[in-house]
């Protein structure tokens, strides 16, 4: 039992698993999406009726269940590690969603790490339920599949942060951009990763997820080797005061790929209309084993000189608000998502990011809505009002005990 509000630590995760290790003949599969809530579990299945993404009966028909509303996302970010150092495991990282190439009859018992696509959080909630029962399409074919070929397994479904996050009571009164550069006293799940030329960092990058997708079936997420392990090589990284690249290669992220770079190239140009340097974010290139590459144009990336630039979505996608455009063949394979991007190329100072510039301005939508509507009514209050004043009231009455009063037509 958990009282409510209560984080399970990761402490409290060692001890709550034990009882997995301790049955050393038992497989264990470990589903990673990159956020998830238990509200997501009432609040989806009750909103849309018979649209239930949850149709797994899985946890209510296992001998054995156990449910954690809250774990820190410091526990969930190492809790892979913290598997394959617990027991004498062979691992398995599952692309393909095919288990029959699997050895049961091995000395070691098997660990298989199934990372699920992604959800579209915040972008509309009808995504994210589509996502979200197509990651349970996922979990159920291969429970299934290992169910009648006899296997006895152990299931870990959680992701790597929560999808949804209470607003502290303490800032509710003082809302503004909360971005990194201003938000300092929020500790996040990893600290940004950086690239130093001497004793100095010339380049910050910050990403809450960030994950690819080749020929639309290979999911690849990069978050944890990125941002957590850091097991990525940053060593072709380039900075100066014009051009600065940060190169991001990664050895074997996914079975099938060797090795996997990923660059981008951002400049820092004078501009005489706005009088000012601004720093953009000009492409940003896949390479696939040296051989295969792939080169995206980028939109609405730019920021001053002297800021970072954020954005809440950046990827492939036409629904995004800062888009990568495919420039070649080769490109069109890749599906890029980044939630919560933030990078700096220049002009970092005390080695954390500058004042960000949101790739989403003030005036949204639903402001302009809202202006356009209040002056319509504006409009039509003055009218009605402009019409009141123009009444006139008569100068004389009828007198019941009198001669009945004559106007003239010409009055």
């Amino acid at each position: 039992a958990v009282h409510e509000g209560h984080v399970v630590s990761a402490q409290e995760l060692t001890v709550l698993l034990q009882p997995v290790f301790t049955q050393n003949s038992r497989h264990l599969i470990l589903f990673l999406q990159d956020t998830l809530s238990i509200d997501d579990f009432t609040y989806l299945s009750e909103s849309y009726g018979n649209k239930n993404p949850f149709q797994n009966e899985i946890l209510q028909s296992s001998p054995s269940s156990l449910v954690l509303p809250a774990v820190d996302c410091e526990a969930t970010g190492y809790l892979l590690s913290f598997l394959q150092e617990s027991g004498d495991w062979k691992f398995t990282n599952i692309t393909d969603l095919n288990v029959s190439h699997l050895e049961v009859n091995t000395p070691k018992p098997n660990l298989l790490v199934v990372q699920l696509q992604p959800l579209i959080s915040g972008l509309n909630e009808i995504s994210t339920l589509e996502a979200i029962a197509e990651n349970d399409k996922i979990i159920g074919r291969l429970t299934m599949d290992l169910q009648e070929q006899g296997i006895h397994f152990s299931v870990i479904y959680t992701a790597m942060r929560p999808s949804r996050i209470s607003r502290r009571t303490d800032v509710v009164g003082e809302l503004r951009r909360q971005l990194m550069a201003t938000e300092e006293e929020d500790s996040l799940s990893y600290p940004p990763l950086n690239v130093t030329t001497g004793n100095d960092i010339c380049i910050l990058f910050y990403a809450s997820n960030f994950s690819l997708k080749a020929n639309s079936s290979v999911f690849i997420d990069l978050t944890n080797a990125t941002f957590v392990t850091q097991n990525v090589d940053i060593s072709s990284s380039e900075c100066s005061d014009i051009n600065t690249t940060l190169s991001l290669k990664y050895t074997k992220p996914v079975n099938g790929i060797s090795s996997l770079e990923i660059r981008f190239l951002m400049t820092n140009k004078f501009y005489g209309g706005s009088a000012r340097n601004w720093s953009t974010l000009d492409s940003v290139e896949i390479v696939e084993d040296g051989e295969k590459f792939a080169k995206f144009n980028v939109s609405v990336i730019s920021a001053p000189a002297e800021y970072s630039f954020h954005c809440q979505l950046v990827g492939t996608s036409n629904l995004y608000p800062a888009r990568l455009i495919p420039s070649n063949n080769e490109a069109k394979n890749w599906d890029v998502f980044i939630s919560r991007l933030q990078i700096q190329g220049f002009n970092i100072e005390n080695n954390q990011f500058s004042y960000a510039s949101d790739c989403t301005g003030f005036f949204t939508p639903g402001i302009w809505m809202g202006l356009v509507t209040s002056i319509v009514l504006l409009w039509i209050l003055a009218y009605g009002i402009h019409m009141i004043m123009q009444l006139t009231t008569n100068s004389r009455f009828d007198d019941p005990k009198g001669p009945a009063l004559s106007v003239p037509q010409t009055e």
